[in-house]
């Protein structure tokens, strides 16, 4: 069988199985593509024409069909901007739309902190934008930072970003914050797909409107921020939910998902 032949036969197993993606692709193809390619140890662009064993990828399939659990986790990576990340279910799969945004920030940041930053992906696509800046990169979940420190020396940025043990802030006179916060409702979690229970709810769950996290980076974030400091926000589907909350703020939303506010904004 060929590489092509093989990640058709998967795509349609996956589509007859009806499962839910989200986690770094967003249809049956690019999924199956995904995991045929790298279960297999290949590279991307491989070519489909050469000849494979599907046996050497048949228990990741019959896994990530049983059991739904995300490819990310079955193969140990995530790519985010076209950069490869190691991942467990200590961290949520990188999947920010944060990380498409560094290169149109009117910003030239030599202070970055990345709060919530899991896997570090944040912390390591910051650090590789503004090549001058320093990174500091708070978890409250010594968990994940363990899972970032893999990621910061895969990437041998161990002098510029800096992993701390922190609930949101650490340290002073940023110009640039960026946040992925937990911005899951409740009434959201509990009907999440199957497979976003492999990841840690910590990360995920956010209060009854997703907003608990958001409103505690909204409320102490200018005390972090130098005076033209920015704080760039991840909250998901909860775009009204937080202008509801702040009618005299003016987000400003490059993306629907994540707002941009800048410190003389904040008051």
């Amino acid at each position: 069988m060929t590489l092509g032949e093989l990640i058709e036969r998967t795509a349609r197993r996956f589509r007859r199985a009806s499962l839910h993606y989200g986690h770094g692709t967003d249809n049956a193809r690019d999924e199956a593509t995904w995991l045929v390619i790298r279960g297999l140890g290949l590279p991307f662009h491989a070519r489909r024409d050469r000849r494979v064993d599907p046996r050497a990828v048949e228990d990741l399939v019959l896994r990530r069909i049983a059991e739904r659990i995300p490819t990310a986790y079955l193969l140990g990576e995530a790519w985010l901007d076209g950069i490869r990340f190691e991942v467990d279910r200590r961290v949520i799969v990188p999947r920010s739309h944060i990380a498409f945004l560094f290169r149109k920030l009117k910003v030239k940041p030599k202070r970055i902190l990345d709060a919530c930053t899991g896997s570090g992906c944040l912390a390591i696509l910051a650090a590789r934008a503004f090549r001058k800046a320093s990174v500091v990169a708070t978890d409250i979940s010594a968990d994940a930072l363990a899972v970032a420190a893999r990621n910061v020396r895969q990437h041998r940025l161990q002098k510029r970003v800096k992993l701390v043990r922190a609930d949101l802030f650490a340290g002073r006179n940023y110009d640039l914050i960026v946040a992925n916060p937990p911005y899951v409702p409740s009434g959201t979690m509990r009907k999440l797909p199957p497979e976003y229970r492999w990841e840690p709810g910590l990360a995920l769950a956010a209060g009854s409107d997703g907003l608990d996290l958001v409103r505690r980076i909204i409320s102490l974030a200018p005390r972090f921020l130098t005076p033209n400091g920015v704080l760039v926000c991840e909250v998901g589907e909860g775009k009204r939910a937080v202008e509801r909350a702040y009618p005299r703020l003016p987000f400003v939303w490059p993306v629907p998902e994540v707002f941009v506010l800048e410190r003389g904004e904040m008051g």
